[in-house]
């Protein structure tokens, strides 16, 4: 999957579409997903053209991964996640059913989740 500089979360970082925003700082933007699959739902992308967790891992200065995944931790102490327990994922490629090509990290939380995968 090419990195395409049309998708939702690139128009998100460049201000082009607006969103409810949770968090920001100089390596991450976190929002409110919208259409929710948890009581909280939260989306953390990090600022820069990464297609996925392969991607970002491979290409991104040691200096956004530390702070993105910091921005991460943050963001579900902000709120209030860390007590009762969250769920993190990150979608990659076809078969891990990737919608939009720009790395994103689902926080999910506010009830428990029940199993892993299903079906």
């Amino acid at each position: 999957m090419a990195y395409d500089p049309e998708n939702i979360f690139a128009k998100i970082l460049r201000g082009e579409l607006p969103c409810n925003k949770v968090y920001e700082d100089e390596y991450s933007l976190a929002f409110h997903d919208i259409n929710p699959q948890a009581p909280v739902h939260v989306l953390v992308i990090p600022k820069g053209d990464y297609v996925s967790m392969d991607d970002f891992t491979a290409k991104a200065p040691a200096e956004l991964i530390t702070g993105f995944f910091q921005a991460v931790g943050k963001v579900a102490r902000q709120l209030e996640l860390d007590e009762p327990g969250y769920r993190i994922l990150a979608n990659i490629g076809t078969h891990g059913h990737q919608e939009v090509p720009h790395l994103h990290i689902h926080i999910f939380g506010g009830r428990p989740l029940g199993p892993m995968l299903a079906g």
